[in-house]
Parts: C-alpha cells; structure tokens; sequence
C-alpha cells in the first residue's frame, strides 16, 4: 500500500502516504524504512515548507534498482525493452524478423540477443533486472508452454527452458540463471496495459482487442485479467463469424482473421500480402500503408477497411452479450485503423448486442498502440515488485 502511494503520487512525505493509505505516521515510518533499505524507496530532501510544523522530507521511486524486462515474440518482429519502477522505459530495442515458420530455437536464439543487449543497457543505467516476460502471439498454458501459435507455426512449445539456455549460452551465469522467466498470450499484455497505462480511471470491465498479424481479445473483469481455466481465454481471432468461410492456419474456417486480419485486408484491398511484406518491410509497415491509402481515399481499402470492421462487429458482438463489459477497447494495429474499423463496429453491435442501450460510446481506442504489449509485458515484471516488495526482497 505504502510503496503504490508513492508511485501514484509521485513524489510524497510520510503523512501524507499516511493520509492516503489511512495508517498512522509511525506506521508508516516504519515501513519507509524498510522499502529504503531494501532499494524501493528513495528520500528527495525536505518537501515544501508548510505552514505548521517542519517540512516532511519527500519520498520517491528509485531511478536506479529493480527494474522489469519485457519482450515480444512477433510474426514480423522481435522487440525486447527494461522499465524501472517509476514506469519510464530506460532501454529498448527492436528488429524486423520474419519468424513465420522459422524453428522456435532460432527465434528464441535472436530473441535472447536482443534481451542480453537490453539488459547490458540496463545494468550500465544502475538498473537490476527482477524478471522478465514474453509476449507470444498464441496459445500459453498456465505452465508457460506455447501451446499453439498458428501464425508462428508452433506448436507445444517448450519455450521457457529454450530462452534461459540461450539467454546463458553467451552471458555471465549469474545474471541470467536464476532470472525469472515467464510467457503470456501478447493480448493479455496488450489488457494490462491498457489497465494500468491507458488513462481509463473507473474503468474496471473492458474487452481489450488488439491486431497484428493476427486478432487477439483479453477480457479484464474488476481490474484483473480473466484468463480462463487453461488460461486461453480471448480468442477473438479463431471466433468463426462465417462457419463456411476460407479455411484458417488455427485448422477451422471462417475465423475472424480471415476477414480483419492484416493480411486479410490487404487481400481484399487488391494488395498482395507477400508482396507488401518484401516493399514496406518492418512491424507496422503494412498497416500503415492501409492507413495512409485509407486516409487518400483509396476506395478498395476504404471498402476493405468496412468488411472487416463488420467481421469485427459481428464477433464482438456475441463476446459483448456473453460478458457485458463497460467498453470495448480497439488497441495495436486496429487503433491506427480505428476510424475506417468503428463505423462497421457500431453499427454491428447497435444492432446485435442484448442490451439495446449499448452505444457508440462505450467504443474506444488506445493510445498505446502498437506499444502496448511491450509495455504490458515489461510492466508486469516491475507492477509485481510494487504489489509484492517483501517478496521481492527475499528473492533479490
């Protein structure tokens, strides 16, 4: 409680932690010092004088000490960044890979590069890495094996054990051998994110859909992700929203990727997806291109832009009857597409959903963008450190 005042407020004295956490000041000392010693907190000097009594000294969250490490397994790209307590990303980095197909050790091989150089930029920041976790585009048991990756090609996937071979194949033993490494599904990140960095104050319940190469929905219910007893809840992408529809790479048909996927719309746009690859290569790329011939006036991308915020509307529409959530949140690539995506959206639900006073407004788009499953998975590691501290202290 104590250690989320003082990340919420930014800067605080003791009382008014004390004021916000409703303990009482010795209390609170107390347990200041201990988030002190253990590297958690930090004292600034005194805060502005007051007009009663002597100036507080004033508490903050460390530049330097624990940080959390994120990284991203994408069909196109591999990305890997450290955030520190306060939530600032201190080091980044991303490549363009074509991972579709390629043998998951490989992948995991180029992914622990990127992970050891961004650790490298961590510890020369003052930083520790606590953790780290990886956003995979598929199906993640609770025990951390990638089930199923369609896009990726994998299947049951022991990846955990891969990635910290490789990660300690080429590093110091210390830093990496006991590391905790964990995998999620890239939408549940995208949610989280959403959840803790996306301004949205109050709001508790939201379907969280988000797009790359692929369609994937997280469901957050009172402010904590919902992932199911296997934990593949949100599948929004392997919905059928035509049962007799093309077949898809998951095994069935009529899939709601074969409609809003990226390489979906190019299709339907008169675009060849390989093509697009090869031209405007990178994460992104092609679906900044839709958005740039979108925005021109295109009228094969405009009307490709509408199928597939129709295909949209008709899965969100039975995930909004089954759940009932508060909003729908529109986030990755589907935020950059979101005004030729929403017209198609509404319109579904307005007519679909139970509750006739669904509106267009309980619609929203992310900032975060493309942005927000990096971020999910880096904050994961370091949010823990915050809801846990003792615990990390007897890890660290």
């Amino acid at each position: 409680m104590v250690l989320h005042a003082v990340a919420e407020q930014g800067e605080a004295s003791r009382a008014a932690v004390a004021a916000a956490v409703g303990l009482t000041k010795p209390a609170v000392s107390t347990l200041v010092e201990e988030l002190i010693a253990a590297g958690l907190l930090v004292e600034l000097g005194p805060t502005r004088p007051s007009r009663v009594g002597r100036p507080g000294s004033a508490l903050a969250l460390p530049e330097v000490g624990p940080a959390g490490l994120g990284a991203e397994v994408g069909v196109d790209h591999l990305a890997a960044c450290a955030v520190d307590l306060r939530g600032q990303v201190r080091a980044r980095c991303e490549v363009d890979a074509p991972n579709r197909g390629r043998p998951p050790e490989q992948v995991l091989s180029d992914l622990a590069e990127l992970v050891r150089s961004v650790t490298d930029d961590a510890w020369t920041a003052g930083l520790r890495p606590a953790g780290l976790m990886v956003a995979v585009p598929g199906l993640v048991g609770r025990d951390g094996q990638v089930e199923r990756a369609p896009n990726l090609g994998w299947n049951r996937v022991a990846a955990e054990p891969a990635l910290r071979a490789a990660l300690t194949a080429q590093s110091a033993p210390t830093r990496f051998d006991v590391l905790p490494i964990r995998l999620e599904n890239e939408a549940n990140l995208g949610a989280l994110a959403e959840l803790w960095l996306g301004g949205r104050s109050g709001v508790g319940d939201f379907l969280h859909v988000s797009a790359k190469i692929g369609i994937g929905a997280a469901v957050v219910l009172d402010g904590r992700l919902w992932r199911g007893v296997h934990g593949f809840a949100g599948e929004l992408g392997h919905v059928p929203v035509r049962p007799t529809g093309p077949a898809c790479p998951c095994g069935a048909r009529g899939c709601l990727e074969q409609y809003a996927g990226e390489e979906a719309v190019l299709r339907a746009a008169g675009l060849d997806p390989a093509l697009a690859a090869r031209e405007h290569p990178g994460p992104g790329a092609r679906i900044a291109l839709l958005a740039r011939l979108a925005a021109d006036g295109d009228p094969g991308t405009r009307r490709a832009l509408r199928r597939a915020g129709t295909a949209l509307g008709v899965a969100l529409s039975s995930a909004v009857n089954l759940l009932d959530p508060q909003s729908v949140v529109l986030g990755g690539a589907l935020a950059e597409l979101a005004p030729w995506l929403l017209p198609g959206i509404g319109r579904e639900l307005g007519c679909r959903a139970a509750d006739r006073r669904w509106s267009p407004e309980a619609l929203a788009v992310s900032r975060l963008g493309r942005d927000g499953v990096l971020l999910g998975a880096a904050h994961s590691v370091s949010r823990a450190i915050l809801d846990d501290p003792a615990a990390y202290r007897l890890t660290a």
